[in-house]
């Protein structure tokens, strides 16, 4: 053994890597991601958390320039040139494998037989944390970069609280949204909801038909048994209604006993006046309540968003109203369709 690799030998066994006073142990726990390196470029030890970030290869033995490359100071080639410029400032970099540099100061060895260089993460910390899956456990305790963990750790948790915030105040806003559009008793849309969908197909120039249905013998039976008779009726006419449209139509309660249905991109007048029949027949049939059976029909007034050429909300609403009244004029239990005779014979002023 050469005098040189004999003082290496005994430097690095009778001091930890060449740091008297220190066991391995404290030295790991202090500066996790140290290096210690012989005079000729030689890794005699390895702190923990360095090693990690090269699992399945060993550190030790290999040559300092062989595995890093040296960002700063650029142009030195000797071990011994770290710490004699810039303060021992050291800048690295894994050739290979592992991104990113790592910041340090290089110290030197007693007895002139290397350096201790002292690594760190520098701004990228959390990203090394991230990547290599590295604990708190991993940096020393007096690591600035321990700081810097506790500080994302918490604003990570308040990110997800905030996350979680969003979500039930979203959902709750869905809720108070739906509940504010819905007919609380039949669940159909109210007439808030009809007029928002009224307004936006017209906003889109979708072409549609609207019925504008009306109990007809509604109230006897609510002075003959009562509201909950009532109730459970305008239930049953909701579920007529819906059945007979589309999952894309909007059926919705404006009234006591009125209802409004929207057929989305349907304006064939022969096509809505069979739905319509068919809604007629069915609120003709019976309901049984506590023995007996409410009897009702329903009056529908017939138009579409094209009747007369683009016309407004308010308009169509009236000539559907309209068309509704004549079918009650000429005996219930039935549907007009609507036509400018019928305005011209109430004699209802322009809309």
């Amino acid at each position: 053994m050469s005098g040189q690799g004999g003082t290496e030998a005994v430097c690095s066994s009778t001091c930890c890597g060449g740091v008297p006073g220190f066991g391995v142990a404290a030295l790991n726990r202090l500066m996790p991601m140290h290096l210690t390196v012989a005079a000729n470029g030689r890794i005699l030890r390895v702190g923990p958390t360095l090693q990690k970030l090269r699992l399945g290869s060993r550190l030790e033995g290999m040559q300092l320039f062989d595995l890093f490359e040296l960002r700063r100071p650029k142009g030195l080639c000797h071990v011994r040139d770290l710490i004699e410029t810039d303060s021992g400032q050291v800048s690295l970099a894994f050739r290979n494998g592992v991104r990113g540099n790592f910041k340090g100061v290089a110290a030197a060895l007693p007895c002139g037989h290397g350096v201790l260089i002292n690594l760190s993460f520098g701004i990228s910390v959390v990203d090394a944390v991230q990547a290599y899956d590295l604990t708190l456990g991993d940096f020393a305790g007096t690591d600035l970069a321990v700081e810097m963990l506790y500080l994302v750790e918490a604003k990570s948790a308040a990110l997800q609280e905030s996350k979680k915030l969003n979500l039930r105040l979203q959902g709750a806003k869905v809720a108070a949204e739906e509940q504010a559009f819905t007919d609380t008793l039949t669940g159909l849309k109210n007439l808030r909801a009809m007029d928002h969908v009224l307004g936006r197909l017209i906003a889109d120039g979708t072409p549609f038909g609207v019925m504008h249905v009306d109990l007809d013998f509604f109230k006897e039976v609510n002075d003959t048994y009562g509201h909950a008779a009532g109730d459970l009726v305008l239930q049953n006419v909701a579920r007529v209604l819906v059945s007979e449209t589309r999952a894309v139509d909007t059926v919705a309660r404006v009234g006591g006993d009125e209802f409004v249905l929207i057929i989305r991109d349907q304006i064939d007048l022969q096509k809505l006046g069979n739905i319509a029949m068919r809604i007629i027949a069915r609120l003709e049939e019976p309901v049984p309540y506590n023995g007996v059976y409410c009897r009702i029909s329903g009056s529908i007034g017939l138009t579409t968003s094209i009747a007369r050429g683009r016309s407004g909300q308010a308009r169509i609403l009236k000539d559907a109203d309209l068309a509704l009244y004549a079918s009650k004029d000429a005996g219930r239990g039935r549907y007009t369709v609507f036509t400018p005779d019928l305005e011209r014979a109430r004699r209802s002023p322009d809309i």
